[in-house]
Parts: C-alpha cells; structure tokens; sequence
C-alpha cells in the first residue's frame, strides 16, 4: 500500500488536516468559545506576531486540505479512466513532486493573510483583537473572497466533475469484467483507494455546501447593501463553519470505515510487526494460471 502513489496524497492530506484542526479549529474554538463559557478570553492568540502566524497556518492548511482532494481525485481519475498514462503520471515520485508545488503554492498564495493582518485593541477594556488592518480592509476583503472561491466552489466543482466520470467509468469496467478471473493485489488496493476517495469526496462536498451557499448569499447581501436578514446569516454562517470543522477530523475514519488495507496496515503500526512486503505487481489471484499483472483500475 505504501507503494502506491495515493497512499502520498492521503499522508499529505492527513498532515495538512492535523495542522487545520490544531491551529484552525482548535484555536477558533478557544477564541469564540471561552468567553461564552467562562467568560473570558484568549489573549495569547491575539498577540502580535502570534496572531499573524496562527492566521499564515490556517490558511495554508485551509487551503492544502482543498487542493489535496482535488490532487488525490485527478491522481484516481487518470488511474481509472486513462489506465495507458497512469506509469507516467501516477508514481510515488511524480505524486511527491505534484504534493510539494502544492505546498509551495499554498505557502505563496496564502503570505497575504499575515501581511494584511493586525492586533486592535478594542472596547473599554482595550480587548486585542487579530482582523485585518484597517487601512487594508478592503483588500483584505476582496483576497478573502477570492481565497473562499478558492478552496470551496473551484475544489467542488472539479470534484464532482472528475468523481462523476471516475464512477461511470467504474460502472461500466465493472459490467464488462464480470466474468474476469484474474485480478491482482494491486488492482484490488488500487480500487479501495478509489472507494477511499469517493468517501472523502462527498464528505468534502458534503461539508462545504451549506458554508459556501450562506457565504454567497451573505455575500450578495453585502455587496448590494441588502441588510434584511443579516443577523439571521450571520447566525447560519457561525453554524456552517461549525460543519465545515468536521471535516478535518472525519478522513481518519473514512479511511479506516472503507478501506480494510489502510486497517490492516494501522493494526501492524500500533503492534509493531513488521511486514513482509509483497512485489504486488507479481501478485495473481488464485484460478489464474497467469503470471501476467491484470490490472484493471
């Protein structure tokens, strides 16, 4: 399994959503939810310098979590529905080198967010507060905006598109290989990654519909100064983001619910038994007198 080139983009995408749900979740909900249970707050996240990097990291990881389904789902859909291209694009080494221009990308996009943010001090108390800074709060606008289409509508879109035509492909393969009797181990983990990601696909879809429909519709109403029902999506908008949270915490156990690999591999992880390592390209299921890999998916 750690052969494949998918098991990369589910470590990446793994990694990127411990650091969402560290600085993203965790710190958003010390921020809103102290002061409503104890009554006080987290002034260490509103420090100067702190602020900037806590707010650096969520975007990144925002912003990874996003575009690594996207990767993961056009690593499977050249896999599935152009198996002749997969030797070239579809190897631990070119999976490697398409996961670091993403970080490198994501680190570059999201620089803007330090750079425009800021410590306020505000009410009687001089409260800090980390929010964009006031002489750029119109560009910080527009970039949030632009950010939002970015790891919402642009990854949902390409998603479903891609997922749409992964499952028709399967749906047909499927019809035509009911009397194979030959298939490999490869074929077989390779389809359960494919399951994996069809899982973490409608989960990611799933999740981020409500926020990024309440988030245009705030969005409209903002921009052709319709203020009828603000608070009301306000309210919605808080509830979303909440659902939005989920997400980065349920691949874990996406992974474990749909793939029996992925379970087998954790087990030997936690008991500490080494494997011994198959060449899953000479691999051949039993009624085969074929030696010849059959891949399929």
């Amino acid at each position: 399994m750690r052969k494949l080139s998918a098991s990369v983009y589910l470590a990446a995408l793994s990694t990127s959503d411990l650091i969402a749900l560290l600085f993203y979740v965790s710190i958003e909900w010390i921020k809103r939810g102290l002061p409503q249970i104890l009554e006080t707050v987290a002034p260490f996240t509103e420090q100067e310098g702190i602020c900037q990097i806590i707010q650096y990291l969520q975007y990144v990881s925002r912003f990874l979590s996003a575009w690594l389904v996207v990767c993961f789902t056009f690593e499977r859909y050249i896999g599935v529905c152009h198996p002749l291209k997969r030797k070239d694009i579809c190897d631990i080494n070119t999976s490697r080198k398409i996961v670091m221009t993403v970080i490198i990308v994501s680190l570059i996009i999201c620089i803007f967010r330090p750079v425009l943010s800021g410590t306020h001090y505000v009410g009687p108390r001089h409260v800090p507060y980390c929010s964009a800074r006031l002489q750029y709060k119109f560009v910080s606008f527009v970039l949030d905006c632009i950010f939002v289409v970015t790891i919402t509508f642009l990854p949902f879109c390409i998603i479903t598109v891609l997922n749409a035509m992964i499952i028709r492909k399967l749906f047909i393969r499927n019809r035509k290989h009911r009397e194979c009797k030959i298939i490999t181990e490869e074929s077989i983990i390779r389809l359960e990654f494919t399951i994996i990601l069809i899982a973490i696909s409608f989960c990611f879809i799933a999740f981020n519909t409500p926020y990024m429909v309440i988030w245009f519709k705030l969005f409209l109403s903002v921009a052709n100064n319709v203020m009828v029902g603000f608070v009301e999506n306000e309210s919605m908008l808080s509830f979303t983001r909440t659902i939005i949270y989920m997400n980065y915490c349920v691949n874990f156990f996406l992974y474990s619910v749909t793939g029996a690999y992925f379970r087998k591999e954790l087990r030997m992880l936690f008991t500490y038994k080494a494997k011994p390592y198959q060449n899953y390209h000479r691999c051949s299921v039993h009624n085969s007198n074929s030696n010849t890999p059959q891949s399929w998916l």
